[in-house]
């Protein structure tokens, strides 16, 4: 399979999911956005991956490749192409989709369960997704599920925590990919926003129990395999 993946910051990369993809032997391609790489035609891929960042889906002023991507999506979408959205990815593919994109009741930043929506039990993800999984957050906005979706689930802090459409466009508002070392990452480059509310952690607790991090690879692991990579 032919794999290409979108990099809005430097220090948001596919995490777990690079090694999962490569170790299958998948061909791995990447735009690096905030480099203005150029993106390619959709026909040169099968699976699209787009990844988060700290910018939000109306930023296009400050970010201005943010119109061609969108666009990009959308016609990735429309040509029938399997496609995974992670955070701020998962917020441009609801946006392509028609679905709106607001701001979340809650800053919601480190380790949270999702509780699974009973939807997904007829999915491709039926058997992935556990009825509940505590898995790694790092949003400030949320959006709508698209019409003729699947919601994938929520938590106390954020209604809409995903969506899956005809099997093959999967939308995740948190992390699964998240490792040790891009948690940090994240937590260097964003940490002003740790502020002291209800659904954000400290650097410690977020970083504090490694095997959190394995748990999420592990399901992550399973829904690349589920979308055929």
């Amino acid at each position: 399979m032919r794999v290409h993946y979108l990099q809005h910051v430097p220090f948001e990369g596919l995490g777990s999911m690079e090694a999962v993809l490569t170790e299958a032997g998948h061909s791995l391609t990447a735009t690096h956005l905030y480099r203005d790489e150029v993106l390619p035609d959709p026909s040169a891929f099968d699976l699209l991956i787009i990844m988060g960042g700290p910018m939000g889906v109306g930023d296009e002023s400050v970010y201005p490749w943010l119109a061609p991507e969108k666009r990009f999506i959308k016609a990735a979408v429309d040509q029938g192409k399997k496609v995974l959205g992670v955070c701020l990815g998962a917020q441009l593919l609801a946006e392509a989709l028609g679905a709106e994109v607001t701001k979340n009741p809650h800053r919601e930043i480190g380790w949270f369960p999702v509780t699974r929506d009973p939807a997904l039990s007829g999915t491709c993800l039926g058997d992935i997704f556990p009825e509940q999984a505590e898995v790694f957050h790092w949003h400030g906005d949320t959006f709508s599920v698209p019409h003729g979706a699947v919601p994938l689930g929520s938590s106390q802090a954020c209604r809409h925590q995903g969506f899956l459409m005809d099997n093959r466009i999967l939308a995740l508002q948190f992390h699964l990919e998240t490792t040790p070392d891009s948690a940090a990452r994240l937590i260097e480059h964003c940490g002003h926003e740790l502020e002291a509310l209800p659904y954000v952690q400290s650097e410690a607790e977020m970083l504090g129990q490694a095997e959190r991090f394995e748990a999420i690879n592990r399901i992550m692991k399973g829904i690349l395999r589920a979308l055929g990579a």
